[in-house]
């Protein structure tokens, strides 16, 4: 198997392809047109990509790949990060990112990433924008409460607030809403068995199923508790 590195950033993505003489690498765009050409210059019986989890900006490129049939790996990027310090890499740019990336998918043969659902992709979506919303809402509130103390208040501004607290408010209960149905209409067995533990609600039953992709990421009890101990933080 040949390991392609892959480095992620906004706009681009470099591919460091194993050559006789170390790697090479080449640069795409990251869009569709960009991931396809891509795509192109790999074979589904010899290639196996391996990317960072940097965030949204890899996931059309991992999607695509995942469709495409090529073997892609989803790694860590302390994981990554450890690897070249054992190395004694120091130098950093995209292009020694991505033969850092590839050399640790020779070395280390990471496991294929299980795209998930769907129903998991949307929810992840509603989630964050859910967290967002409460964050501006808290800040909204706070701001609200610190010029109403003041002898002189902008009832403008008064007014705006108190447009836009009623505004995220409604937003936030609707998309709780959603996400309650969907995880109710796709993961119902799963709710009901979280939900019944003592001190799980539906609030960390969703968590818990997002984080796991609807416990489908692992093959037994251990493998999910180990995960469990390395990203406790995000189940929160």
């Amino acid at each position: 198997m040949v390991y392609i590195g892959i480095d992620i950033s906004k706009s681009s993505f470099v591919a460091a392809y194993p050559s006789a003489n170390g790697y090479c690498t080449k640069t795409f765009p990251n869009t569709a047109v960009g991931a396809r050409k891509f795509i192109a210059t790999l074979s589904v019986v010899e290639h196996h990509c391996v990317m960072e989890a940097t965030g949204n900006y890899g996931f059309l490129l991992l999607y695509l790949l995942h469709q495409s049939g090529i073997a892609v790996s989803l790694v860590n990027p302390k994981q990554i990060k450890h690897f070249a310090r054992m190395l004694m890499t120091v130098t950093k740019t995209d292009e020694k990112d991505a033969c850092m990336i590839a050399m640790y998918g020779e070395k280390m043969n990471p496991p294929i990433y299980k795209m998930p659902s769907q129903a998991i992709i949307l929810l992840k979506q509603k989630k964050t924008v859910i967290r967002q919303l409460r964050k501006q809402l808290v800040a909204s509130k706070n701001l609200r409460g610190s010029l109403i103390v003041l002898p002189y208040r902008d009832k403008t501004c008064l007014r705006t607030l108190d447009k836009t607290i009623d505004f995220l408010s409604k937003q936030i209960g609707q998309l709780e809403a959603e996400l309650a149905d969907i995880a109710s209409s796709e993961f119902d067995k799963q709710l009901k068995a979280l939900t019944s533990i003592k001190g799980i609600g539906v609030t960390l039953a969703t968590a818990l199923i997002l984080s796991t992709g609807g416990f489908t990421y692992f093959d037994n009890a251990k493998q999910l508790s180990r995960y469990q101990r390395a990203y406790q933080p995000q189940w929160r």
